[in-house]
């Protein structure tokens, strides 16, 4: 099976270890099409609406920080939220088994995920992350 291509991020995508479709009985991918497939079809709609969205949990600083910096400069956006350090971790584990990010938060900016804090923060200094949003703040 022929991975889709990501705009040039292909050969990154493919540098991440994952089963081939073929290396999965039917039964478990379907399971694994149904896990936490609730909060994944919610943060789908999010990214897919467009804008900033963050992806976070209660207690990290990470988070903090990022939604901090993002309302300094000025740039809007939709923040979800899954539990804190004690709970909702498997909401969290779906999340990142889709993105294929591994930590929070999780920054999407016009349907494509551009990182957690510091690529955040860095396309924010940059002007990039303006940029990407066609020069609105």
């Amino acid at each position: 099976m022929q991975r889709p291509s990501f705009s040039g991020i292909e050969e990154g995508m493919n540098a991440r270890p994952a089963l081939e479709p073929s290396q999965i009985d039917p039964k478990a991918a379907a399971k694994i099409a149904e896990f936490q497939s609730d909060v994944l079809r919610d943060v789908k709609e999010a990214v897919a609406r467009g804008g900033v969205v963050v992806v976070g949990m209660a207690q990290n600083p990470h988070v903090k920080n990022v939604r901090k910096a993002l309302d300094a400069a000025g740039i809007p956006f939709t923040y979800l939220e899954y539990g804190s350090y004690f709970s909702a971790w498997r909401q969290r584990l779906g999340i990142k088994l889709w993105s294929g990010w591994p930590t929070f938060p999780q920054v999407f900016v016009k349907g494509v995920l551009l990182g957690g804090e510091e690529l955040t923060k860095a396309a924010i200094a940059d002007g990039t992350l303006k940029a990407r949003l066609g020069g609105a703040s």
